[in-house]
Parts: C-alpha cells; structure tokens; sequence
C-alpha cells in the first residue's frame, strides 16, 4: 500500500510533459529527424519532440549534415532561401518568392514592395517596419509574426495565418483580408482604412484604438 500511495504521489508531483518545436533547414532532413526522435513532423522544416535531449537532436543533426534551432529563435535556420538571398535577388528585379521558407527571419525595416510571398512560411519572422504595400501574401503562414509597424497597405492576405500576429501601428488601408485567420491578432494602434475586420473574420482580435 506504501509503495502504491508513493508512485501515484510521485507521479502527481511530476511535471506536465512538455514539448519543443525545432526547425531545421530543410524539410526533408525534418522529415528524417521525426523519424529518428519519434517527433511529429509539420510538413515543412519543423518536428515537435519531446523537450530535453539537445545532444540527440544533435547527433542525428550531425548524421544528416543540416543544422537546427528551437522555434522563435532569433536566428533564421533557412536552407531553401537565405534572407541575403531574399534580399540580393529582390534588389536586381526578382519579385516571385512563392513557397519560401523565412520561418524566424528577420526582415525588419525591409524594402519589398510588390514581393510575391504567397504560401511562404514565415510564421515567428521580424518584420517590423518593413514595407510590403502591394505584396502577395496570400494563404502566408504569419502566425506569430512580429508586423508592428509594417506598411501592408493594399497587400493580399487573402487566407493568410495571422493568428496571434503583431500588428500594432502596422498600416491595413484596402489590404484584402478575406478569409484570413486573424485569431488573437493584435491591431492596437493599426490604420484600418477600409476595412471590416467582423466581414474578415469571425475569431477574436485585440483592437484598441
């Protein structure tokens, strides 16, 4: 009976499981490393393991030759597109960035008008102030993403994921927002010029103006 009041007593004591989320610079070494950790893998360059063994991540990173950081980090881990390369290409003329991988980038202050960024994965991506007035973000991952102060005036989000974005001071005049998931957005302080956020959305934003 001692031994049974210790376990169950033991167990409530231990910690809630907990979990990281780790991006690595391809997709297809995530695929990999999900199978090797028994992780989850997202489809793309990320995989959900149990939180704890760095030194298994990083030996079976090392098996693979690719590298790996912890989802919101503050440095990119990017295979496919580099944002040197984003940023050298945007500059002699290219504009067409479909599917791009920018999770974690940062962009802030960034020049990219008319940049077509439709079903990029730029979710936890720093692009405070940047200016992306006429940009293609349709169906963009942007969840989490920091636009505090970004120019998205006449932008297509048409589907894009926005939830629990940051959009505080960031410009919305005739951006298309339809059907775009604004899930805990925040707009404190955004110019909303012709928008109704309520024809947009039906999920909670947080507005304050």
């Amino acid at each position: 009976m001692k031994n049974i009041i210790s376990i169950v007593w033991n167990n409530w004591l231990k910690p809630q499981q907990k979990y990281s989320v780790l991006l690595f610079d391809s997709a297809a070494a995530a695929s990999e490393i999900a199978l090797m950790l028994n992780g989850q893998w997202d489809g793309c360059n990320g995989v959900i393991v149990d939180s704890g063994d760095e030194v298994a991540v990083n030996t079976a990173a090392k098996l693979l030759e690719t590298t790996w950081c912890y989802q919101g980090a503050s440095k990119a881990v990017l295979g496919r597109v580099t944002i040197e390369e984003i940023l050298r290409r945007y500059a002699i003329g290219e504009r067409n960035f479909t599917n791009a991988n920018l999770r974690c980038a940062v962009l802030a202050s960034a020049k990219l008008s008319e940049i077509n960024l439709s079903y990029a994965q730029l979710s936890w991506a720093d692009l405070s102030q940047a200016n992306l007035s006429y940009a293609d973000l349709t169906a963009a991952d942007l969840s989490l993403a920091n636009l505090s102060g970004a120019d998205l005036s006449k932008a297509y989000l048409m589907r894009a994921n926005l939830s629990g974005a940051d959009l505080q001071q960031a410009s919305l005049q005739r951006t298309n927002l339809s059907s775009a998931n604004l899930s805990e957005v925040n707009l404190t302080g955004a110019d909303l010029a012709w928008q109704n956020l309520l024809e947009k959305s039906g999920n909670p934003v947080i507005l304050t103006l």
